[in-house]
This record gives C-alpha cells, structure tokens and sequence, in this order.
C-alpha cells in the first residue's frame, strides 16, 4: 500500500492542511482534511483512511485523546505533527499507540519518507515470517538464532526478546517506557538507562559502527525504532 492511499490530516491551522493537501495530492494520495478531532471523527466514520496525521495542539478533543480513539477503534497507523518543545506530549501520544512523529517546522521530504515507511509496516509487520534479513542481518525466529554477514552472534536471551520486539515493530517510534514494559514488565518502565545499557550491547554484537547505527536507531529524548531502509556503512564490525 502506498501511492493511491488515502490520507486524513488533522490540523488546527488551514495553512498547513492546504500545505498537506497540495503536496502529497502531487505525490498521488488521496488526502481528506479535518480541522478538529470531532470532524476527523465525523470523516472516519464514513470514509476510513489507511493513515492518520495527527497535530497535538487540537481545539476541543486534542491530539491525544483523538490518537488513543483511533488507535483503539480503528488500529489505523497514526503520525504526530508536533511542535517544538512538546517532549512529554510526544511521548504520550506514542504510548498510547502512535506510530511515528515529525517535529514542526518540516519538510515534505521527511513527512512523505515517514509515511512511506509507516504504510510499508503497517501492510506488512515484520516480525511474522520464520526467518526475518534485513541488511546483513538474519534472524530464525523458530531458532532463535541470530547471524551477521552470515557469522552467528550470540545473545542473551533479553537481548534476543529485545531485537524480536524492535522487529516486530520496525519502523515505528517505540518509547523508552513502551519497550521496558514489554520486555521487562510493568516494574522497569522508568529505568531508561537500563534500556540504554542493553541497546548499547546489542549494538556491540550486531552494528558494525555503532556510532553510525544500521539496525537500531535513537530517537533523542524518545526512544528507539529499528530501521526499515538499509544503508552500507563504513566501519569495523
């Protein structure tokens, strides 16, 4: 799913929502627009859109409560619009189901890359297949058993369950708190240096530059994703 797919932008401002509408009709979606969570709703209701962009600082029903509504009856992917300086916000719309964020001001490229890779994910979730490649990476999923450039690595079984779930949900924008939950339970979700340690590890075992990420990326002050578009770097394993 990707060009020919239908749009829903959520923006207060009418700039911005003519912006979206004009840039990415030109690139072949087809956008519809809503000024307030209520209309989106209104939209969702008779024409069901396979993305969502969605602008934290709504009038009435903001960006948060219409995410959690959407996610929750819709499960359709979901893109926050933020603006600078709304860390926290950011962050609770991702814990509540949203699948990646672009800061405010940004560029067209950048917003049509994200939802280019949101609507790969979401069309087709990694993660299902018995074996998974990505780059020079390989996982058996029956195994358990983990190679690059076809030499095994060898991980704890936290790490393996780690790399499953960054996987599993490649792409998308998962929250210090959202990954130390699933992998950790409940007690873990404010120990983001514990999660830090074990990035770090993995990325000893599997990058071949680790200040230049292949497979696990940062997103500062965020989280972490795990890449969906393979760039060779240069670099000792």
């Amino acid at each position: 799913m990707a060009l020919g797919s239908r749009i829903l932008a959520v923006d207060d401002e009418r700039q911005i929502r003519r912006s979206l509408q004009v840039n990415l009709e030109a690139k072949g979606y087809e956008v519809l627009t809503a000024e307030t969570g209520e209309e989106a709703l209104q939209i969702m209701s008779h024409r069901l859109p396979d993305l969502a962009l969605v602008d934290l600082l709504l009038p009435g029903m903001d960006g948060i409560e219409l995410t959690r509504h959407l996610c929750e009856t819709y499960h359709i992917p979901i893109i926050i619009l933020s603006a600078i300086g709304e860390e926290a916000k950011k962050i609770e719309a991702l814990e509540v189901g949203a699948d990646d964020y672009v800061t405010k001001p940004f560029s067209m490229e950048e917003l049509t890359a994200r939802i280019r890779s949101v609507l790969r994910r979401s069309s087709s979730i990694s993660g299902n297949d018995p074996v998974f490649t990505f780059g020079n990476l390989q996982v058996d999923f029956e195994s358990r058993h983990v190679s690059i450039r076809n030499t095994a690595v060898k991980l704890t079984p936290t790490e393996y369950d780690l790399l499953k779930y960054l996987i599993q949900n490649s792409g998308k924008v998962l929250t210090h708190g959202t990954i130390l939950r699933a992998i950790w339970g409940e007690g873990y979700s404010e120990q983001a240096q514990y999660l830090r340690v074990f990035i770090g590890n993995l990325r000893k075992k599997l990058e071949k530059n680790t200040a230049r990420p292949q497979y696990i990326l940062t997103d500062p002050g965020v989280g972490y994703r795990f890449a969906t578009d393979f760039v060779e770097n240069e670099g000792k394993p």
